[in-house]
């Protein structure tokens, strides 16, 4: 779990992940000011790492995913600590990765436009996400119904084939992680997972995501380049 200022919602976020699986968590804490690492020893996370100071979400991860390698995980779950994706489910997208079906399984939160809304996204955030997730799919032939979603299942091959320790710090990492797993033909699968935006959650600005956008469409077409065999070192 990459956290930072978490400390409203990862009690709830925790308390739903299955009693086996809790003793397999880790949490990193990228410089929170609101006691999250404290709480996270107190509810007994085996696992926690803090950071001195925000170095931002992508670096988060890479702690994260290090850490995870380093402890022998075969299959990791990304998992956002701020109540927005049902940690109920980790078992049952494990379940995807587990049987080979997929390489990386992800929790799509929109089903459709209704729903996503009535559980709190909000509208900017909602268009947002459909267009850039379907620049996406054009771009990497993938069929993903949430490109951006803070739930996501990877294989142990994948951390150790993809160069996600040359990905931004920030919320950039992700997209240029499922390209680079595209990019070296890992399968990507993804399954509906309740949309949730409680109040306490953590969410990126307007102006953040616009810059998220940017870079993102910026990876999309490092991407194409790369296919035509401009700069494919990045994606290998």
């Amino acid at each position: 779990m990459p956290a930072f200022n978490a400390v409203r919602t990862l009690s709830l976020t925790y308390s739903k992940i299955d009693a086996q699986l809790r003793q397999s968590v880790i949490l990193v804490d990228d410089g929170s000011q609101d006691g999250t690492a404290a709480l996270a020893r107190a509810l007994g996370i085996k696992h926690v790492f803090s950071h001195s100071q925000n170095h931002g979400y992508g670096a988060n991860q890479k702690t994260c995913y290090r850490e995870a390698l380093r402890l022998g995980a075969t299959i990791v779950v990304m998992l956002h600590p701020d109540e927005q994706y049902d940690a109920r489910l980790i078992s049952t997208f494990v379940d995807f990765v587990a049987a080979g079906t997929c390489d990386i399984m992800l929790g799509n939160r929109i089903r459709n436009r209704r729903e996503a809304l009535a559980g709190g996204m909000p509208k900017y955030k909602y268009f947002a996400n459909r267009l850039l997730t379907l620049v996406a799919n054009v771009t990497l032939g993938t069929n993903l119904g949430d490109f951006h979603t803070g739930f996501r299942v990877f294989s142990r091959e994948v951390l150790e084939k993809v160069d996600w320790q040359r990905n931004a710090d920030d919320f950039s990492f992700d997209p240029a992680l499922l390209a680079k797993a595209v990019y070296q033909g890992f399968r990507i699968g993804d399954a509906p997972i309740p949309c949730q935006y409680p109040a306490d959650a953590s969410s990126v600005s307007c102006g953040g995501s616009i810059v998220y956008g940017v870079k993102m469409l910026w990876i999309l077409l490092r991407y194409l380049l790369a296919r035509i065999g401009i700069g494919r070192e990045y994606f290998l």
